[in-house]
């Protein structure tokens, strides 16, 4: 279907817009100084987004509209579903936490804020042509920038907004540069497009070939990949606890699949130009993201690093996905890269909104040594926290080990088996971080004796879920890893 102009299609996205800017102009006229109603309406928002997503994908809704602008398959379905609640989950866990620190006492721009990046990612995921992957980076980040800087007040938080302000301009003006040089390589914007000028063999080859460097390298930044991850240590440690994990969940899933469209959609013709540039960033982050991170002290600051490497996995995987000119393992690759996005951004929630429960009004359960005796004083979140540590560090039967062997059977498969061993050489050395943040919550005594409450009986019941997801997608994976294949097979061309 080729509808010039298929409204039907941009249903999520629009019904999203719409109901961004009621909520923004209803809490225009609010005073109530927790903004229970904004945050009411938020929460709504998301919830009808999810179900008009959910009733496209049960259609099976596809196709591409506005000149091939705008399309939408199973994987935008899945992805759009998943931002929205990986978004939801976050200002769940993160409503009292902001409500402490005056973060939505002058207005509730926060929500709004949220809902927009919330757009942004809406649009990366169902772009199909390279001005929308554009517009979509630029929507949500700007967005991001000015939630980081939502406690206008806190100078380490400012200061956190700068720098992302600053180098997030630079990876969005190498993304930018980079698409210049495809198009003026292939003639053409379109993803589908750009893929058939390159099968045809009429792209100029040294400007795709530069095209290709920059592309990849403003991807890496919105991944945290090294050797573009300097942003992510003072980005996650200097922002509000909330709106770091708005910053590590959910745009993890549109970059991921703007990676997919562009890389494997539009270029993966020339495939064996940019997974060289995949490997070396995957060695990079897995050695970067696990060896530093030992040294933090920074229970954040040490969460950036472990996403570092986290994020070497999902380069592994993409980058198996074609060898020796074949590309017949493709799908089971991208699948299982698929796969380990989601298992880390779930995992994330859950850590991240544990630290979240833990703050409290005046204290920032920043400090890994803020966790000594947890499990004393909060058995939940104390079990919540080794189950995501386990399932981080890859240790069976959590999520995270089979996330990490599904990476490492595609890897071995293309024949990558020094990559293998280097990639589980550098877990075994991540434990040891991540076992060192259960040490401390069950065997170090307590520096005093607060109680810990667990949150609202709604955040204790989301945080039991979450918990148990991360378990029972370990024991039972089948499901996801058959979904993730699926969307993959369906929606993808190469």
């Amino acid at each position: 279907m080729h509808n010039l102009f298929d409204f039907a299609l941009a249903t999520p996205e629009i019904v999203l817009l719409v109901l961004t800017g009621a909520v923004l102009l209803i809490d225009a006229f609010g005073n109530e100084p927790t903004r229970r109603m904004t945050f009411m309406l938020t929460m709504g928002t998301i919830l009808i987004v999810i179900f008009v997503s959910w009733g496209q994908w049960g259609e099976d809704t596809q196709g591409r509209t506005f000149s091939s602008l705008y399309v939408t398959d199973s994987l935008a379905h899945f992805m759009k579903i998943l931002s929205a609640i990986a978004v939801g989950v976050t200002l769940i866990y993160g409503r009292a936490y902001a409500e402490h620190r005056d973060m939505v006492a002058r207005g509730g721009e926060m929500y709004s804020l949220a809902l927009l990046t919330l757009l942004g990612e809406f649009i990366m995921i169902s772009a199909g042509n390279m001005l929308t992957v554009y517009l979509g980076v630029e929507l949500m980040s700007f967005a991001l920038y000015a939630l980081i800087a939502v406690r206008r007040d806190h100078l380490v938080a400012t200061e956190a907004a700068m720098k992302y302000y600053v180098l997030g301009c630079l990876a969005s003006g190498i993304l930018l540069y980079g698409m210049s040089m495809i198009y003026g390589a292939t003639g053409e914007l379109g993803l589908a497009e750009i893929a058939a000028v390159i099968r045809q063999g009429e792209a100029q080859s040294l400007p795709l070939a530069f095209g290709v460097v920059f592309i990849v390298s403003g991807l890496a930044f919105k991944l945290t990949a090294a050797p573009f991850h300097m942003w992510t240590p003072d980005v996650y440690q200097g922002a509000p606890t909330t709106v770091t994990l708005l910053v590590a969940a959910a745009p993890k899933f549109a970059a991921f699949v703007i990676t997919l469209r562009l890389l494997i959609e539009a270029l993966h013709g020339i495939a064996f130009d940019w997974q060289p540039m995949l490997l070396i960033m995957a060695v990079l982050s897995l050695a970067v993201g696990n060896i530093v991170a030992i040294a933090q002290t920074n229970f954040k600051r040490m969460l950036a690093y472990s996403t570092i490497g986290q994020m070497g996995f999902v380069f592994l995987g993409l980058l198996s996905g074609v060898y020796e000119g074949q590309s017949g393992a493709a799908v089971a690759a991208y699948g299982s890269a698929l796969f380990y996005v989601v298992i880390y951004v779930l995992t994330t929630l859950s850590t991240f909104g544990m630290i979240l429960i833990l703050s409290r009004q005046g204290f920032e359960a920043e400090e890994i040594s803020d966790l000594k005796g947890l499990n004393r004083r909060n058995p939940l979140l104390a079990g919540v926290l080794l189950l995501s540590m386990f399932s981080l560090a890859g240790i069976p039967p959590l999520s995270g080990f089979y996330a990490k062997l599904v990476v490492l059977q595609a890897l071995i498969g293309a024949g990558h088996v020094a990559v293998a061993v280097f990639a589980v050489l550098c877990s075994l050395i991540g434990c040891f971080y991540y076992l060192r943040v259960v040490k401390m919550a069950y065997f170090d005594e307590p520096e005093d004796h607060i109680t810990v409450g667990s949150g609202t009986p709604v955040t204790r019941s989301v945080m039991s879920v979450n918990g148990l997801l991360v378990v029972g997608l370990g024991i039972l994976p089948g499901g996801l890893m058959a979904l993730c294949v699926h969307v993959i097979q369906n929606s993808l061309s190469f």
